[in-house]
């Protein structure tokens, strides 16, 4: 029998391989999975370019692709793992969601707002906050984001 950990390990190691595609398509690389009952419902990675629709970030393309499966708005029986500290928006559209547990990788300094930033889940307007864990894969996602923006960089 696997242990939740090594399920954790798993699903995290999903969610780079969908960053890494969305690196490929020359899509920021974040990736996500969303996971009921220790299986993915839906797994994607940022399509922001490839849609021409800022808010199609790994997240809330997951989300979307949850909720058509169940037929329902809500994931409140669902995990999300994603690969870095989600933004304001997906902190949102998670909470709206009613998505029971988020795991990340990396923090976003700049962007998160989980534990950074604004805090979306302890603001006294959110209705839902998931259990947080943070740090999963956190170098590997760190890393990724730093490579693909070093080569952006390097190609001007």
């Amino acid at each position: 029998m696997t242990n939740r950990s090594n399920l954790e390990k798993t699903f995290m190691e999903r969610a780079l391989e969908e960053a890494h595609a969305a690196a490929a398509r020359g899509e920021v690389p974040i990736g996500c999975v969303i996971v009921q009952d220790g299986e993915i419902i839906a797994a994607a990675g940022n399509r922001t370019l490839e849609q021409n629709d800022p808010t199609a970030h790994a997240e809330v393309v997951a989300i979307r692709m949850a909720g058509a499966k169940l037929g329902s708005q809500r994931l409140q029986d669902c995990d999300l793992y994603v690969t870095l500290e989600p933004c304001a928006m997906c902190a949102a559209a998670i909470s709206f969601a009613r998505i029971r547990r988020l795991y990340y990788g990396a923090a976003d300094a700049k962007g998160g707002a989980v534990e950074s930033g604004p805090r979306f889940y302890h603001s006294p307007t959110c209705h839902h906050a998931p259990e947080v864990y943070e740090g999963f894969a956190a170098h590997e996602s760190a890393e990724l984001l730093r490579e693909f923006f070093l080569l952006r960089r390097g190609a001007r």
